[in-house]
């Protein structure tokens, strides 16, 4: 008994076995609504930007203004409210460098001696406080931090009279103690929650296992907690930086010997209530007084905002 084979036909050698002929792939069409709703995400992008890019030029100008007006004559600052320069005024520099009692230099490198203690006083006091009460178990702990955390809604000028009288009878008005002191007593009650929040995400087992290796509290804090503590140190820095640097207020009480004048003291200087003020010199100073604290900002900013948001802050 014989049986037949049917015989299959070859495959195709272009297209190959198994597969499909067609090798176009099916084209994937858009809605009208896809359309549409991609045009109106672009708009509402579009009038976003420009609604920051003139909320940004409106909030920018008043500095670029001075900038113009640091390089125009002094007689025609304030007849030109524009940002186009018909002249260019470079004395303003020069005479501004030399128009008070020493030159302009010196009063900056009194802030800077104010702002490097000021910064020293606080990473030290305030990262040690932090320490103690993020690790550390006492009597009062909660009250204290309590009163700590009050203090922050507490103004300055409540607590300047005492003050003025304390350091007026210790002798340190005209001297820089009186700005360099209280940071060293871990004043800032924003710096100290700052680093306790930063602190109480490190994880309690880097302790434990220091700890075990027979490390006490001050090696913990210097070895473990204080190395990882690197962006609270960095916004820190930058805020003690820039509230330092224009701080008047404290300058002006504490400091009345033009000898010891801050930047915003010496800056206050070239405004005279009875004869005419070197209003080009004042803006050229006040340019040359913002160059640090923009460059601080400049280079700090990612640890400024990598410290704000480690720790906790909401």
């Amino acid at each position: 008994m014989t049986t037949k084979l049917e015989t299959l036909p070859a495959p195709d050698k272009k297209s190959g076995a198994g597969k499909p002929t067609n090798h176009r792939k099916p084209k994937v069409r858009e809605s009208r609504g896809t359309l549409a709703f991609s045009r109106s995400q672009r708009t509402k992008a579009l009038i976003k930007h420009a609604i920051l890019i003139l909320a940004g030029g409106l909030m920018i100008y008043p500095l670029l203004w001075m900038v113009v007006s640091s390089l125009r004559p002094n007689d025609l600052i304030f007849r030109e409210p524009g940002l186009w320069l018909n002249s260019l005024e470079m004395g303003n520099y020069t005479s501004g460098w030399s128009a008070l009692t020493h030159p302009f230099g010196h009063y900056m490198l009194n802030s800077a001696i104010v702002v490097i203690g000021s910064i020293l006083g606080n990473l030290i006091s305030c990262s040690m406080a932090a320490y103690a009460f993020a690790r550390l178990q006492f009597t009062g702990k909660k009250l204290f931090f309590g009163i700590m955390l009050l203090t922050i809604m507490l103004p300055f000028h409540v607590v300047i009279v005492p003050q003025y009288i304390l350091f007026s009878q210790i002798g340190w008005v005209n001297t820089f103690w009186p700005l360099l002191v209280p940071k060293l007593l871990a004043t800032d009650a924003f710096f100290v929650f700052l680093m306790v929040q930063f602190i109480r995400g490190i994880p309690r087992e880097l302790d434990e296992a220091a700890r075990i290796d027979g490390a006490g509290h001050p090696r913990i804090f210097l070895r473990v907690i204080l190395p990882l503590m690197v962006p609270a140190l960095a916004t820190t820095t930058i805020f003690t930086f820039i509230w330092t640097w224009n701080d008047f207020f404290g300058a002006l009480i504490y400091l009345t010997d033009p000898d010891m004048f801050t930047v915003p003291v010496a800056l206050r200087a070239f405004v005279d209530s009875q004869s005419a003020t070197s209003w080009g010199s004042l803006f050229a100073m006040s340019i040359v007084s913002l160059l640090p604290v923009f460059l601080v900002f400049l280079f700090g900013q990612r640890f400024l905002i990598k410290g704000i948001a480690t720790t906790g802050i909401k």
